[in-house]
């Protein structure tokens, strides 16, 4: 009986290394095709945005239309240096400043156009992702990795705001 119960107890174990390394194996391939994107796409436009201004404007795309004060809280700046980045982004017409229609005070960053056009590099390659699984994959096994990346999405990752999935500003 012991002997059953250390037994599944390394087989449990040994399928949570699996999966933590196979997770962490999908997400380095990720970041590599999002960086070999973004440093290709800088070369050919010229660099009109640096590095950072890169990750700047793809964070506040992911953040849904923050605020200059949400921005800065969220990569943990100063609101002047974000204040400092967000101006520059504004200049290039990556991002814009919508007033707020609750308290007019209040100015949330949102994407522009020309955001879309060229430095909305992880959706593409996303996109054919999906394709791939979706033809790998029957019908019950897509909903059920559905239900996973769900599940993932709404209640294991609480530390990062749900991502915008459905394309549209927040």
């Amino acid at each position: 009986m012991q002997r059953d119960i250390i037994k599944e107890q390394e087989s449990a174990d040994a399928v949570c290394r699996e999966l933590n390394d196979n997770f962490a194996a999908v997400y380095e391939k990720f970041k590599i095709h999002f960086y070999q994107e973004a440093f290709t796409i800088m070369q050919e436009r010229e660099a009109s945005l640096s590095t950072v201004e890169v990750f700047c404007v793809e964070l506040i795309h992911a953040l849904h239309s923050p605020t200059v004060n949400e921005f800065a809280n969220f990569i943990n700046i100063s609101a002047p240096n974000a204040a400092y980045k967000v101006n520059s982004l504004l200049k290039k017409g990556y991002i814009k400043k919508v007033q707020s229609a609750d308290d007019k005070r209040e100015y949330h960053l949102v994407v522009t156009e020309k955001y879309y056009k060229y430095y909305n590099l992880s959706t593409s390659y996303l996109s054919r992702v999906v394709r791939r699984i979706y033809q790998r994959f029957s019908g019950e096994q897509l909903k059920f990795i559905s239900e996973v990346l769900q599940v993932m999405n709404e209640e294991l990752m609480p530390e990062a705001p749900s991502p915008n999935i459905n394309g549209s500003e927040a």
